[in-house]
Formats: C-alpha cells, sequence, structure tokens
C-alpha cells in the first residue's frame, strides 16, 4: 500500500469492502474506476480505457463516467447482473486536511435497483436459508414499494419451484452454501447471486412483528439485512412482513404455468398472449401488479373466491357506476413506488404533485363504491383512507407549476410561508426595479445598446459598447470587466440593490429547501396510510377490471361443486378467442365427475387437443382468482394443484434430452398430485420408440386413474390406448372431430365423445405444403404398411385381451407374459424372463 499515493491507498482501502462491485469513486465531477474495474468497465461500457500514475506500476488502467449521467452507465452495469458501489466525498474539499474523505453511501444492486424498472411489475430481492430440518426459510421485497413476504417450504424441490415462481431480480444465500446449491440456481436463470454472512445481521426487526416461528424469519432477516447493509438511507417505507402458506393458493409450478401462459407466453416471453395480458383491463400500475400476483396465486378458500366473485358481480351489472369509477382511477398515480421516493428522500415536487392528485381522487371513488348496492363494496368504500390532511398539506405547500427538480427553485406556493413570501417580493421586485434602472440609465446616457446583465462571477453590471464609451461622463461609473467590444460597469446604486436581490434569492433558495424537506418528512410519517390506501385502491382496480372483461367478452360466474363435479358448457379458450374473431371460435364443452375422471383425447394435429386441455385449465385458474369464466355455464371443483405437461423441448442447459424432461414433468405430477388436482398430459411418450412410448402412455394412465383419481385430460396418437376404456372404469374416450372433403381434411375443432377413427397425418402434412411427389409416396407407405399390418394381425392377440379360443397352456404362457412389469425391470432382467418364456414356448411347440 505504501508503494501508492494516498489518493490510491485510499481507493484500495475502499475497494477492499465491496470485491464483487464496480467502485465508482467520486473525483470532482467524475466517478472513476481504477484497475481490474476499469478494464471490466470500459468493455462493458464501450468507454476509453487511459491511465494514470498513482503506483509502483508503470501506469494504473482507468475509465470513468460524467457524475450528472452516471445513471445510466450504472443502469446498464445492473441490468448485466453487475453490482455498484457509489463511494462519494464526504467532507469539503476546501476543509480538507490531506486526501479528502470518501464512503460508500450506496450500494445498487440487480434486486435492489429502483429507478429504471417496469412500472407495472414487481422488483423483487429474493433470499432463502436452509432450516435445521433441511425445510427452507424464503422470502422476497421490492424495495421500491416497500412490500415483503416470508415463508417455509419443505424441500429444495419446492424452493427452486418458488423462487422461479418469484421471478426475483438478485438472490440473496448464506455465505455457508455450497458452490454446487448456487450452480443449482445459476443453471435455472438466475444470474445475479449474492453471499451474505449470517452473523451479526442489523436490520429494523419490528418488520418482522407478523411473523410467528424462528424458522419463518431465517430468510427475511437475512434479506432485511442485505438492503439495510447496501442502501445505507431511509427504508422507513418497509412494511411488515407478510407470512403466507404455499399450501394456501393453488399450486401452479413453473413448468405448468409455462404451458399455460398465464403471464408470459411461451413462444417470445413477451407479456401479450398471455392470461395476464387478456385481462389487464387496470387503470393504475398499482392494480397491474396486484392482477398478476393474483393470477400467479389463485385461491383455494372458497368462500374468499366467491366473496371476489361476488364483487365483480355488482361491478359487472352497474355499468354507469364502473365507467366513472374507471374514470377516477385514471388519475390514480403510483402510491407504492411515490411513498418509497418518500421514503428514500429522492421525491421531487413533481412527485409530491402526483400524490396530491391522487389522494383528491379518492373520496370520488368513496362515493361511486357507495353508489353501487354491495355491501362488501360499500364496506371497502368506508374503509378507505382518503388522507385528506396529507392532499391539503400538499395542496397549500407545493405549486401547482413546480418544475422537475428542486434544484430549479420555485416550487413552494405563495402563501405557504410569510417568510419565504417576503423574500420572494424582494426578489422579483428588485428584478423590477433592474428592468426599470436600464430605461433609465438609457434615457441619461443617450445609449440605446445599453443593457444590464448578471452572470454568476461579477454579479449585476451595466455593459456599454466600446463605441459609445465617450457618452459615460459620469463618474458614478465604475470600470468592473472589459471585453474585447465592450466594456462592463456597476454603479454606487446598482451595487446597493444587488446585494439586497442576491440575499434575497440566496435566503429564498435555501428557506424553499428547508420547507420542502418539513413537507416530505411529515408524509413520510404518514407512509403507512398512504400504502393501505394503495392495497385498497389496487384490489378495486383489479375487480372491475375483471368485471369489464367479463361484460366486454360474455363470461360467466361460476360456481363450485360439493361433489368433485366438472362441468363447463361451451367453454372457450380466453385468449385464442380475444386472437381471432368471437364468432368464429368453436366452443366445446366438458363434462368430469366422480364417475368419469379421466378423459383420453384423440383426434388429429391441428384439431385442437391441446387448446381444449388448456382452456380447461384457463377456465379453472380465472374461477379462482375470482373472475368470470369464458363459458355459458361452469361447475367446477376447488383444484388444489394443476400440472401440465404440454409441448416438447429440450432443456440443452441441462443437457436433458424432450423425452428426459417429458418423463421429469410426469414424474413431478405423479409425485404431487391429489385426487382434487388437474392434470394435463399431452402426447405423454412421443418423445421415444412406439412401443416404448405407448407402454409408459398406459402405464402412466393406469396409475393416475388407480393410485391419483385427479381430473386428468390425457392427449394422445397412440389409437391403441382407446381400448383402455373397457379396462378403467373411470377413463372415457373423446376426440376432436375432423372430416374429409374431396381428398382434404377440414378440422371442426368439436370434441365428440368416443375415440377418433384415423390420425389424418399425413392430410395435415399436406396442409403443411410439402411436396406434391412426397405426400404421394406417403400415401402408398401408408396402405402398405395397414396392409401388412393386417396380415400380420390375423390370428395375434390385441394389446389387451387373451384370445377368446385358445388351450389352457396358451391361456397359462399369455398370463405369464402379462404379469411381467416391464418398466422396473433392468436389461439383464428383461433378458433372463424372455429367455424363460422362449423356453416354455419352445416346448408348446415341441407337444404340438
Amino acid at each position: 500500500m505504501t508503494k501508492y499515493t494516498p489518493m490510491m491507498q485510499q481507493y484500495l482501502r475502499i475497494k477492499a469492502e465491496v470485491p464483487d462491485a464496480f467502485l465508482f469513486f467520486r473525483l470532482g465531477d467524475f466517478y472513476e474506476m481504477f484497475f481490474e474495474d476499469a478494464l471490466k468497465a470500459s468493455k462493458e461500457l464501450e468507454i476509453t480505457l487511459t491511465a494514470r500514475g498513482g503506483g509502483p506500476e508503470e501506469k494504473i488502467p482507468m475509465c470513468g463516467v460524467p457524475y450528472h449521467s452516471a445513471a445510466a452507465y450504472i443502469e446498464k452495469l445492473v441490468e448485466r447482473g453487475y453490482k455498484v458501489a457509489l463511494c462519494e466525498q464526504t467532507e469539503d474539499p476546501k476543509q480538507a486536511k490531506g486526501v479528502v474523505k470518501r464512503e460508500i453511501v450506496q450500494m445498487i444492486t440487480p434486486g435492489t435497483a429502483v429507478n429504471a424498472i417496469e412500472e407495472k411489475e414487481n422488483h423483487f430481492l429474493g433470499a432463502a436459508v436452509e432450516c435445521p430440518d433441511g425445510r427452507y426459510s424464503i422470502a422476497y421485497l421490492d424495495l421500491s414499494t416497500g412490500e415483503s413476504k416470508a415463508a417455509v417450504v419443505a424441500g429444495e424441490d419446492l424452493l427452486i419451484q418458488e423462487m422461479a415462481l418469484i421471478k426475483a431480480k438478485e438472490l440473496i444465500f448464506p455465505s455457508t452454501v455450497s458452490d454446487s446449491f448456487i450452480k443449482t440456481f445459476k443453471d435455472r436463470g438466475h444470474t445475479a447471486i449474492s453471499k451474505v454472512s449470517a452473523e451479526a445481521l442489523n436490520f429494523d426487526e419490528s418488520l418482522l412483528e407478523n411473523l410467528q416461528g424462528q424458522d419463518i424469519k431465517e430468510g427475511i432477516s437475512l434479506l432485511l439485512h442485505y438492503t439495510t447493509d447496501t442502501q445505507k438511507r431511509s427504508l422507513d417505507h418497509l412494511q411488515l412482513t407478510e407470512p403466507y402458506e404455499v399450501s394456501s393458493y393453488l399450486q401452479i409450478d413453473p413448468n405448468s404455468k409455462r404451458n399455460l401462459e398465464l403471464t408470459e407466453n411461451s413462444r417470445s416471453g413477451a407479456k401479450k398472449g398471455s392470461l395476464v395480458w387478456l385481462l389487464d383491463e387496470t387503470v393504475t400500475a398499482m392494480g397491474s401488479r396486484q392482477l398478476k400476483s393474483w393470477v400467479e396465486r389463485p385461491l383455494i378458500n372458497r368462500s374468499e373466491i366467491y366473496e371476489r366473485l361476488s364483487l365483480v358481480e355488482s361491478l359487472k351489472h352497474h355499468f354507469f357506476e364502473r365507467e366513472s369509477l374507471r374514470e377516477q382511477l385514471q388519475h390514480v398515480y403510483d402510491l407504492e413506488r411515490l411513498a418509497g421516493r418518500v421514503s428514500f428522500g429522492s421525491v421531487s415536487p413533481r412527485d409530491l404533485l402526483q400524490l396530491k392528485r391522487s389522494l383528491q381522487q379518492v373520496p370520488f371513488i368513496k362515493d361511486k363504491l357507495r353508489e353501487i348496492p354491495d355491501a362488501g363494496l360499500n364496506k371497502r368504500g368506508e374503509a378507505m383512507d382518503a388522507c385528506v390532511d396529507i392532499a391539503d398539506l400538499l395542496h397549500a405547500s407545493i405549486d401547482e407549476q413546480a418544475p422537475i427538480t428542486i434544484k430549479d427553485g420555485n416550487f413552494i406556493k405563495d402563501g405557504y410561508s410569510a417568510e419565504l413570501d417576503e423574500y420572494k417580493d424582494a426578489s422579483r421586485n428588485g428584478k423590477k426595479w433592474i428592468a426599470e434602472l436600464e430605461q433609465k440609465e438609457k434615457a441619461l446616457t443617450g445609449i440605446k445598446s445599453l443593457k444590464i446583465g448578471y452572470n454568476r462571477i461579477f454579479g449585476y453590471y451595466i455593459e456599454v459598447t466600446k463605441a459609445n464609451l465617450t457618452a459615460l461622463d459620469d463618474d458614478r461609473y465604475e470600470r468592473r470587466q472589459t471585453l474585447a467590444n465592450a466594456e462592463r460597469f456597476i454603479t454606487p446604486e446598482l451595487k446597493e440593490k444587488e446585494t439586497l436581490i442576491l440575499q434575497a434569492e440566496e435566503k429564498s433558495v435555501e428557506l424553499e429547501h428547508r420547507i420542502f424537506q418539513t413537507v416530505r418528512d411529515l408524509v413520510k410519517k404518514e407512509i403507512p396510510r398512504i400504502q393501505k390506501l394503495a392495497k385498497d385502491i389496487s384490489e378495486i382496480d383489479v375487480l372491475q377490471a375483471f368485471a369489464y372483461v367479463s361484460e366486454k367478452r360474455h363470461y360467466t360466474k361460476p360456481v363450485f361443486s360439493d361433489h368433485q363435479l366438472l362441468n363447463i358448457h361451451e367453454g372457450r379458450h380466453p385468449v385464442i378467442e380475444k386472437v381471432m374473431d368471437i364468432n368464429e371460435y368453436v366452443p366445446n364443452s366438458c363434462v368430469m365427475d366422480e364417475s368419469r375422471s379421466m378423459l383420453l383425447i384423440t383426434g388429429p394435429n391441428m384439431s385442437g387437443k391441446s387448446t381444449y386441455m388448456r382452456q380447461v385449465a384457463l377456465i379453472a385458474v380465472m374461477a379462482q382468482i375470482g373472475c368470470f369464466v369464458p363459458a355459458d355455464r361452469a361447475e367446477l371443483p376447488v383444484f388444489d394443484r394443476i400440472f401440465t405437461r404440454i409441448g416438447a423441448a429440450d432443456d440443452l442447459v441441462s443437457g436433458q434430452s424432450t423425452f428426459m424432461v417429458e418423463m421429469l414433468e410426469a414424474k413431478h405430477a405423479l409425485d404431487h398430485a391429489t385426487k382434487n388436482s388437474l392434470i394435463l398430459f399431452d402426447e405423454i411418450g412421443r418423445g421415444t420408440s412406439t412401443y416404448d412410448g405407448m407402454s409408459l402412455a398406459q402405464a402412466i394412465i393406469e396409475y393416475v386413474h388407480d393410485s391419483i383419481g385427479a381430473k386428468t385430460l390425457f392427449s394422445t396418437h397412440y389409437h391403441e390406448l382407446v381400448e383402455l376404456s373397457s379396462k378403467l372404469d373411470k377413463l372415457k374416450n373423446v376426440h376432436v372431430a375432423a372430416a374429409e372433403q374431396d381428398g382434404k381434411v377440414i378440422f371442426l375443432h368439436k370434441v365428440k365423445e368416443g375415440p377418433a377413427d384415423k390420425s389424418y397425418g399425413i392430410h395435415v402434412a399436406e396442409l403443411a405444403e410439402l411436396p406434391h411427389t412426397l405426400i404421394q409416396r406417403a400415401n402408398e407407405l401408408l396402405s402398405e404398411f395397414e396392409a401388412e399390418k393386417h396380415h400380420a394381425d390375423e390370428g395375434q392377440l390385441t394389446l389387451f385381451e387373451l384370445p377368446e379360443k385358445s388351450n389352457q397352456d396358451d391361456r397359462k404362457i399369455l398370463k405369464d407374459i402379462q404379469k411381467i412389469n416391464v418398466l422396473e425391470m433392468t436389461p439383464m432382467e428383461a433378458m433372463n424372463e424372455l429367455y424363460k418364456l422362449q423356453k416354455k414356448a419352445g416346448k408348446l411347440l415341441a407337444k404340438s
């Protein structure tokens, strides 16, 4: 260290505190970076790399960004998963003895960045700590809104699932976790991960008042410590941590959520084409975030679901009141994030005006809720705190024409402070006096080009061009500055007034800043009230959005069955229906009860099997978030979990094939489904050979039917499986109808009872416009294969039946074959069993 200059020694000491972050080291009007930080930042930010002296090496790598435009550079680094530590000068350079004192004033990380974030999205920071019993204490926090939640989950699988659902921008783990544990999350796309010491945690423990038991506190404690340690500023807007039970909501694993396209479409990951996109007729940013939260965690408590549905029904039936409500909500800004900016001290005069205008709408919102004859809406309206005192304070203090930042001044309203009004009056009248003086001097001297100006160095001055200097014969003019073509003067009269004006302006600016801080602090004390109001408004916004969509798209109110009945009459896929003309969409019914728990769906590709399956699941989700559903009638059970295996995609990152992904997703469903679950399996087994796939598909169907009993939709191209309906009493065959016309296939998109008669695979290829000669050859081959199969099948067993006429020895060997569980045998065991059967068959043949 002694080999470096004092300033570089200071830099190295501070950098040692944040080895995993870029250190933005303040030097004058720039943030500078040195050594490895400079080398890496110059590439990431595409800025010039330079060098400077200051150490034993010839030159120290260096790069920097201007202080006033640093935000854009910081945002770019944070978006790429990096952390940035802001190191500021903490003493006046004029007062410094030696190197100016500097220290880190804030860490900006992917999970704590609050400036450049999506308006309608939460920005979560997540954490997890392993409990002594192998469970995990998890928590997540949105620093921009102050909301946080905590739970305990059983095992690593559920931990991974919850973190995937939360979509945290950054994950925090104790420093003791293994590298393999970290890798598990990095492999799943969590690029920003921080390890934090769990010793000597420092945070506001009053935020944990809602939590019972030590285990649930572990994750949020680590999270709050990390937030407190990195932000180093007021966090008064942080709300009490809300506990939740994963099992208290309809559980949908990340794969199923993606397959159903609940929050984003599966093709591009964009919001458009998802269920949230369809339902998001919210008016406020808070409401949009609340909607997404409800969609990701549907309810399973029947009374809570019915309460939402009842409120939606009332809003749906009162069009004019609802439209007025929507109009009032248009003027409500993001109260949650405004409260956050108040807490951080970064709130601007314009922000406070937005807060005031939002609060001024609340009495009208309350009135509209009172006008609707619904006790639930009336109660919500009565409970809503309009925060009238805060609105009155802001109305009295902040000028309507306030600038964006406080540095521009003139943001406190006239009449709020008598002292400030005096300073403003002196400043305004002084400037008027300056203008009058200019006219007076022009008249006295006869110099029409004479002007009075001001600059920060010389103050006020009278400027006269050199050509007119002879007109100045008065001793009153004292030279102040010489220019190339003019001279600048001051008079005793102007000097006296200058002092008065500048003192008034200086005191005015200083007092205005103090008043603004006082107003901001008064508002800060009321942050919990503002946050409660934000929650109330966001829920009303989502409920009115449900009502708006339900009326516009002709949805109906669902009811819930006490007998596990699922009866959807003329249901529609809500998103596809919106995308296409509503008159073109073919609705389909679905009936499942205690005697009919599994539907085996057959039909050609492109006929609508997957759409049918998805629409059943989406109708269930919509019902359980409290929204009306796209059907003529719908009676549903309350599902506890939804599992889907739809589509095929290799997991290249972890080296898993399509078939392996398929089997893992199937396993997840089989391990966790209950009789109250909904399972969607789309063409299970297609990723392997025909007989392997068909055997697995049958075994899975039998397992779900016999051991789980969940409501299950199972689509397949294995037409042999339709025979299972004769063996499994709760399995029924349905098919998506298609017809041939002039040698062309026509998809009817209508689900009918019974199995499909053929697959129409070559017709689909023809629709895809494969070469005509190829289609002809495929038809020829199909005819040959069918003829061969017919010949081979004569006198042979079907897949599921013994021959009606056979001798005792035949039946015995066939029963032996039926008893074999091929799926649980090793290859060697299978070969041994086959060898035994071959010997038995040989003996029988020898007898005959």
